[in-house]
């Protein structure tokens, strides 16, 4: 084990009205947040899925909030950049059909050239899937259980044919196969259900806002879900914790992710590539930062900033080899970053 954590960066594919306000950032923003995070020396860059604007955000705000698709636009994004890996955090898997993300996903690995990771989840609203298929009940886990599985027929056998309880295909000639050997899949939310998709299935697992200690033992829970199916996990298998984090003009900071009151448009949030803006002195930085032992994860700084970049704990010895990577859902990474490497 290396003892170095990844540091990636959200990209605002999908957080208007959820965790930022209406209007919040641009595609341009968007894409130029990942063309810097790549110069910046981050690791990653990450974009959520939603298709659907939620009844509360709708009530909430007068206008509706942009919502782009992630492999569209990190399709773009890799013609952009040369290096840095392409992630979803997460792709909502019953909102396209197996082969259809099959199609999508290997299109994608070969246009960036083997760096795209796949994290993959159930959806964080019901509603989302009921207003695609209004009156189809469908057990959202069971349903991500199948198309994982799905989608690993698809990228390693020549014909792939599938009869499950929602997911039915049959004798599918799909190619080109991904250009990675194996795809990256990584399980998301910190669900029991994703931890056992994560154990049984996948190459990974990522949580979101979890402590240190609620970290270790969900690792552990997965190890031993792994062990009691009789698989090992693959080498390699990556740990990428989220944490969200949001920077107010001004300098202000303030957990992301949380409820909002209505700011007007001179209270908004820095914008993403002003925040990326801040932090080019990290520019001849490693992309990747070292972690010292004896440094303890502990809560109850100044700030969340200070906070957050604490809840990077050395990876304990117990669970390795684990790769890990500290994915920052916010377009401030850059500060979280800054004051990780500047923590006593």
């Amino acid at each position: 084990m290396s003892g170095l954590v990844k540091f990636g960066v959200g990209v605002p594919t999908a957080t208007e009205g959820l965790m930022y306000p209406v209007p919040y950032a641009s595609i341009e923003d968007a894409v130029e947040l990942a063309v810097m995070a790549e110069e910046l020396g981050f690791e990653s860059v990450w974009g959520n899925d939603h298709i659907a604007s939620q009844r509360y955000v709708q009530a909430q705000f007068d206008d509706p909030p942009h919502y782009y698709d992630p492999l569209g636009y990190l399709a773009f994004v890799s013609a952009k950049t040369a290096r840095i890996r392409l992630a979803t955090c997460v792709i909502v898997l019953p909102f396209r059909h197996p082969v259809v993300a099959a199609k999508q996903l290997a299109t994608l690995d070969h246009l960036s050239g083997g760096r795209l990771v796949v994290g993959v989840g159930i959806g964080a609203y019901r509603e989302e899937f009921e207003a695609l298929q209004p009156g189809v009940a469908l057990h959202r886990g069971r349903y991500a259980e199948e198309a994982i599985r799905s989608l690993q027929l698809l990228f390693t056998q020549r014909r792939a044919s599938f009869d499950g309880e929602y997911v039915r295909f049959a004798d599918v000639e799909s190619y080109p196969k991904p250009r990675q050997p194996v795809l990256p899949i990584l399980s998301g939310g910190n669900s029991v259900g994703s931890k056992d998709r994560a154990a049984r299935l996948g190459q990974g697992w990522l949580p979101a806002c979890l402590t240190p200690e609620e970290l270790t033992a969900g690792i552990s829970e997965i190890r031993k879900t792994a062990a009691d199916s009789g698989r090992e996990l693959p080498a390699g298998f990556e740990v990428a914790l989220q944490d969200c984090e949001e920077v107010i003009a001004g300098g202000r900071a303030h957990a992301g992710g949380r409820p909002f009151r209505r700011r007007s448009r001179q209270q908004r949030p820095a914008s993403p590539t002003l925040s990326l803006a801040a932090g080019k002195f990290l520019r001849q930085r490693p992309a990747s930062l070292p972690l010292q032992s004896s440094a303890t994860p502990r809560s109850g700084f100044s700030t969340p900033i200070r906070c957050a970049a604490r809840q990077a704990p050395a990876p304990p010895s117990a669970v390795a080899p684990i790769n890990w990577t500290f994915a920052f859902r916010s377009p401030c990474a850059t500060a979280v970053r800054a004051a990780f490497a500047a923590s006593p």
